[in-house]
């Protein structure tokens, strides 16, 4: 159930890419991090243009609604950051009491939520989160299952909790996607250990996941039963995920995930695939050195697409509704460093062109498709905004 300008100094301190004169320091804690890069396929800058939307405030006064993702009945369940977990239902905001314990630092916090795909029958709703669970100071992703009953989340349970915990506030990934095969996939970020994690397949961090829906691990996973690996691994080498889809046309999950100083990406989702963070890159370190020369290889995969210069991606949507005919079919991606929505207008997988639209909106967090096929946008510090389709 679930799309530049110059900035001034002031924006450019609070947008992912903010890291001046700094390489990647692991212990440093970056708000929504972002940077630059050179791949396979990209589109200049220079030939971005911009199409003007309305849009309507649906959901107002929220601080960082992180996720979101709409109910049968049409009402919409919001993640606040901070760890709070909103009900808007006609035309009012409920908060659902017994949420989890949220790791509230840096990038982490409440994250994604994802309305199960047998809701209606089973009542299962998915979230991810920072939690402190486990041995270890700070925290790590954890993805959780739980029914809405009585706006009391009951039947909880913890179905992944990465490890180990750090104290680190960097990237905590987290989006979730269902397969409409039974299964359930979810990213985790490298929680800025970079050399570490993402190319170590017994540990956690810098991968996306794969889990049946009641969180046991699919026997076809491809490190099942492969003794230096964790199971529930699907794909490698990931630096920070913060949007992901089900590709209907393709049959393929996407994410996209943001680079260093450049290089966000977008990617399909391969079993078993390495996407190379840190070894190839189109990034390079904050203040300008690089940290490899590689930015492809043959055991690795390439990106679909990526941005130069980063636009600090972060929500994710495939539109397939007729609402917008001239989006159908194409991407949506929120950017947090430059605020509005790219629209990329896509051929099969191939991206062929770039547009901005709701330009200066804000920092956008999440995109999401409503049931009804309408277009709804999280924007930090405004709350739930709805994308007006153009009159034909």
């Amino acid at each position: 159930m679930k799309r530049l300008l110059i900035l001034s100094l002031a924006l450019s301190l609070v947008s992912c890419g903010e890291n001046n004169g700094k390489t990647e320091d692991p212990n440093q804690v970056i708000d929504n991090d972002t940077i630059v890069q050179n791949s396979p396929v990209t589109i200049p800058e220079e030939e971005l243009t911009t199409a003007e939307y309305e849009y309507e405030v649906v959901v107002p006064d929220l601080e960082i609604a992180w996720g979101m993702d709409f109910l049968p009945d049409g009402s919409i369940l919001i993640t606040e950051k901070s760890g709070e977990l909103i009900l808007f239902k006609d035309g009012q905001k409920q908060q659902i009491q017994g949420t989890p314990q949220v790791y509230n630092r840096g990038q982490g916090g409440f994250l994604d939520v994802a309305v199960g795909p047998n809701y209606e029958s089973d009542g299962w709703i998915y979230f991810t989160y920072a939690s402190e669970e486990g041995e270890g100071e700070g925290g790590n992703t954890a993805l959780m299952r739980a029914k809405l009953e009585n706006n009391q989340l009951t039947s909880k349970e913890v179905l992944y909790k990465a490890t180990p915990n750090s104290t680190r506030g960097q990237h905590f990934g987290s989006r979730i996607s269902f397969d409409g095969q039974g299964h359930l996939f979810f990213s985790v970020g490298d929680r800025g250990d970079r050399d570490v994690n993402p190319q170590d397949l017994t540990r956690d961090n810098g991968k996306v996941y794969r889990l049946n829906l009641d969180g046991s691990v699919p026997q076809d996973n491809p490190f099942v039963d492969r003794e230096e690996a964790v199971d529930a691994v699907y794909s490698y080498g990931h630096r920070n995920p913060q949007g992901m889809i089900y590709n209907e046309n393709t049959g393929e999950i996407w994410v996209h995930e943001h680079g260093p100083q450049g290089g966000d990406e977008i990617n399909a989702v391969k079993k078993g695939a390495n996407y190379g963070w840190p070894l190839v890159s189109y990034g390079i370190n904050y203040d300008g050195t690089s940290f490899t020369d590689e930015t492809s290889g043959p055991d690795f995969e390439d990106p679909l697409y990526y941005w130069v210069p980063s636009i600090a991606p972060s929500g994710f949507v495939h539109v397939t509704s007729n609402k917008y005919p001239e989006l159908q079919g194409d991407l949506l991606v929120g950017s947090l460093k430059f605020q509005y929505v790219e629209h990329l207008t896509l051929d099969g997988k191939t991206v062929l062109a770039r547009e901005k639209i709701l330009e200066q909106i804000g920092r956008v967090r999440d995109i999401v498709q409503s049931p009804e096929g309408d277009l709804y946008v999280s924007v930090e510090g405004k709350g739930i905004v709805r994308i007006i389709p153009k009159q034909q």
